[in-house]
């Protein structure tokens, strides 16, 4: 019976530390909410006297982004701010045609007097954080202001972001995504649904009670003493921007969410730059836990709730590898169950952890009213979407559970760009794209592997037990066949 005994341990403790990630989630949700009733007024920059506003540089760090670099160009033209104080970097580590695309187009808006860089790198050294970095070393401006190519600020968005850092505390400001293309397909409404509820509940839990938040790679703007004082970019996790950002706050500088301020940006359509960017952001968080999480400890400035916060904050990702792990052990768990009476009550005690579901349920339903709305079709709406979302999260979670493991174990991976496609609604646009992985990860066969696995388990419903069956676990049985799936037949077909 040892094997049973191992296969219950882990269960157990994965099911526990899921439930523990819940709880803090339903924390943040008391947050979030106390928040909104509760509006601070801060100390803003008065715009309407010149000599306080300071100068800003705009960095674009990009690399091969023959599609979005003239829409993110004539976007970033447009933003109001006094000409005399704004500088632009085009930070362009490009090794296609698009860097000589990119330089005419420069020359033009140049012409028109707009202060804009074209900066080049011989090698990329460092990715994205030694582009930032290169680009920091000559930016004129008191506030660094990073975009990605596929964001798409307002005209406004220097005059609802800047004002804030007359608090000389500040360090960063920070805006929440939108999305140009959430509507476009059944996997960018799930990434919507997941980045929406990160962008509302998380940032805004954290930050209106101070504990720590990240800046977000893009749409925020950084104090550039505060970058200087914090040890500049590293390259050395594939989030450098958590990285930065923990960093600084430890050095004691303060973050700004803004959740009025939306950025609109655009999800990736197709599943291969899902995936990429997934596995990016679920290793990095990992490795950014094992490089912050003792540094977070040891800090005398810190108080213990927000270190709770931010060791689970910073194991974020690893939450995959708990639901991978629950996941494949509930079929076992299943015969087990019904092979050993006396482990009734154990069992009994373990249909408990239902309410980490439940919790995740009314938690995520609030940042999704935040901003579509209330009311019955709406809830209903919403019941869909979170069990969708939930369906194909889970399918990820085989993916995600590599690259958290990879990240904590120390094994180094280059940074791999997110595709970008310039698509709104057009369907099929993709198909000529570039930048696409024409070649199947390995992954995906075990992805078509799990489906049927999980087929197994929904089966093993109707045939354990001498009472007819148990179908304790075939809604979650169900909703793993229907994630691992859509993943797999997805990945299949290349299609959005």
């Amino acid at each position: 019976m040892i094997w049973q005994t191992i296969i219950m341990v882990i269960y157990s403790v994965s099911l526990l530390l899921i439930l523990m990630y819940a709880l803090a989630q339903l924390n943040l949700l008391f947050n979030y909410l106390s928040s909104k009733k509760k509006k601070g007024v801060c100390d803003k920059f008065d715009f309407s006297n010149p000599d306080e506003i300071p100068v800003v540089t705009i960095q674009l760090p990009v690399y091969n982004e023959l599609y979005v670099m003239d829409r993110l160009l004539e976007n970033i033209a447009l933003l109001d701010y006094p000409s005399d104080k704004l500088e632009i970097q085009v930070l362009d580590d490009s090794t296609d045609e698009s860097l000589a695309t990119t330089a005419a187009h420069i020359k033009k808006l140049n012409a028109t007097g707009l202060d804009i860089k074209h900066i080049t790198r011989t090698d990329r050294s460092g990715f994205k954080a030694g582009a930032l970095k290169e680009g920091l070393k000559v930016a004129k401006g008191e506030f660094i202001a990073i975009f990605d190519a596929d964001f798409l600020p307002q005209k406004n968005w220097l005059y609802s972001t800047i004002p804030y850092f007359k608090d000389a505390e500040i360090g960063v400001v920070q805006t929440r995504w939108g999305h140009i293309n959430k509507d476009y397909s059944l996997l960018t409404k799930v990434q919507a649904f997941a980045l929406d509820a990160h962008f509302t509940l998380e940032q805004v839990g954290r930050n209106s009670k101070g504990h720590f938040i990240n800046f977000n790679g893009t749409a925020g703007v950084w104090r550039k003493e505060c970058i200087i004082d914090a040890g500049n970019w590293e390259g050395d996790t594939l989030t450098e921007d958590l990285d930065l950002s923990y960093r600084a706050q430890l050095k004691n500088w303060k973050f700004k969410y803004l959740e009025d301020v939306e950025t609109p940006a655009e999800l990736p359509v197709v599943i291969s730059a899902a995936r990429s960017q997934q596995f990016r952001w679920n290793k990095g968080g990992a490795e950014n836990f094992q490089k912050m999480a003792r540094r977070v400890l040891a800090s005398d400035s810190v108080s213990k709730k927000t270190k709770i916060h931010s060791l689970l904050h910073l194991l974020n990702s690893t939450m995959f590898l708990n639901i991978f792990l629950v996941a494949i052990l509930s079929i076992p768990m299943l015969y087990i169950k019904n092979e050993y009476e006396h482990l009734k009550s154990y069992f009994l005690v373990m249909s408990f952890f239902v309410l980490s579901t439940v919790i995740f349920f009314i938690c995520y339903w609030y940042t999704y009213k935040s901003i579509y709305g209330g009311g019955f079709k709406q809830f209903i709406r919403y019941i869909g979407m979170f069990f969708t979302f939930f369906s194909v999260a889970m399918g990820f979670s085989l993916h995600n559970t590599i690259a958290v493991i990879e990240g904590h174990i120390g094994k180094k991976s280059e940074f791999v760009r997110t595709p970008k496609f310039n698509i709104s609604t057009i369907k099929d646009k993709w198909q000529g794209n570039k930048y696409l992985k024409k070649n199947i990860s390995t992954n995906v066969i075990f992805e078509g592997m799990l489906m049927l696995y999980f087929a197994f388990g929904m089966y093993s419903a109707f045939v354990v037990g001498d009472q007819g069956g148990d179908f304790g676990l075939f809604p979650f049985h169900l909703m793993l066949f229907i994630g691992f799936g859509f993943v797999f037949f997805k990945s299949l077909t290349s299609k959005a």
